[in-house]
């Protein structure tokens, strides 16, 4: 039988001994106390743990990404979209591509978050970043609209996101902190995109 320390733990787990000692604080971790008082751990208490943890998270992700994903289809289609005023500015076409930038944002998305390759992801933020970058420059929007338009459907996502984590019973802590932080890094991608290219545009009309 090895046992663990909260450092050692928390390495084996991949997260900050902080998140250890709030998890065992909780009844989250199997955790057993020294007659001091001290944090112990059990390495095959906890290798199972992770295994369980695993298994759920994939369960877990995936229905709250299900779950966002209805719900932002339904904010955009309660007519918020026509309250936007760079949204007034694009004709019928215009709208339409943008409405398809937004549904392939929530596509690529969710195949990130269910895939581990994150410089295939990274390519396809720099990818969606292209396409928002091109719908701003055809429809004329400068560079605060284009970032507007891109905030727009990457807000609503997020506020959907967060409703169903308030919502949830969360199992698995570290599912939601790895989900919001892969979302995070994703998101900034396309955006540092986005100004990029439509900075590089603006360039070109300059001259």
């Amino acid at each position: 039988m090895e046992w663990m320390n909260l450092g050692e733990t928390a390495a084996l787990l991949g997260v900050h001994p902080s998140t250890v000692r709030n998890w065992a604080d909780q009844g989250k971790l199997p955790v057993h106390r020294t007659p001091g008082g001290h944090r112990r751990f059990r390495r095959d208490e906890i290798e199972f743990w992770m295994q369980a943890n695993q298994a759920t998270s994939v369960d877990e992700s995936e229905l709250v990404i299900r779950t966002a994903l209805k719900q932002t289809r339904f904010r955009i289609g309660e007519g918020q979209l026509e309250q936007e005023s760079w949204y007034q500015k694009l004709d019928e076409n215009a709208r339409y591509q943008y409405r398809l930038s937004g549904r392939s944002l929530l596509q690529s998305l969710r195949a990130y978050l269910s895939s581990d390759d994150g410089a295939s992801g990274q390519a396809e933020a720099r990818s969606l970043g292209y396409e928002y970058a091109v719908r701003a420059h055809r429809a004329n929007l400068n560079i605060i609209e284009a970032t507007q338009a891109f905030l727009f459907f990457r807000n609503n996502l997020l506020e959907a996101m967060y409703e169903v984590y308030e919502a949830a019973a969360v199992h698995s802590p570290s599912v939601w902190s790895d989900m919001f932080r892969r979302i995070t890094d994703f998101m900034d991608g396309v955006m540092l995109a986005l100004l990029e290219i439509h900075t590089a545009f603006q360039n070109q009309s300059n001259r």
